[in-house]
């Protein structure tokens, strides 16, 4: 949800091009989808040692049309990618936008997040009440990057 509504945001601004940093890759093949979606050119900033562990999800954002790079700098991993991609933002601003895939950023891309994610939990809630009659007892999600956690 995060990914659908910046993407589109992203045309509303009138930019061609996205940018988003990712760890484990998630994110970034979401991220690739959409742009792949919605014809936008995608760059997508990855820690060097993140693009090793997930080099299948590298596969796939480059499947889907991503230019993925790979971050040497620093420890190479998902703090640096986020450097490196506030660093192409403010370079490229005038048809760039950043696709924050965490609660990080200035205001209001934390909000946004949040708020795109909460779509998530709004339907899931209703969902399980017209099916189970109830809330359940306890609810597993995976978190990451804590984006997921924050809606």
């Amino acid at each position: 949800n995060n990914v659908l509504g910046k993407a589109l945001l992203t045309k509303r601004m009138g930019k061609t091009r996205v940018i988003a940093e990712t760890g484990a890759g998630q994110h970034g093949v979401a991220t690739a989808t959409a742009c792949a979606l919605f014809g936008l050119d995608c760059t997508i900033y990855m820690g060097e040692i993140d693009t090793q562990r997930q080099a299948l999800n590298v596969a796939r954002m480059r499947m889907l049309g991503a230019e993925v790079v790979a971050v040497k700098s620093g420890s190479r991993t998902l703090k640096d990618a986020i450097n490196e991609a506030f660093r192409d933002w403010v370079a490229n601003v005038d048809r760039t936008h950043y696709l924050f895939g965490t609660v990080a950023g200035p205001h209001p891309f934390p909000a946004m997040v949040r708020d795109f994610h909460r779509v998530i939990g709004v339907e899931a809630r209703r969902q399980i009440l017209e099916r189970a009659g109830r809330l359940p007892d306890a609810a597993v999600a995976c978190v990451g990057g804590g984006s997921n956690a924050i809606g």
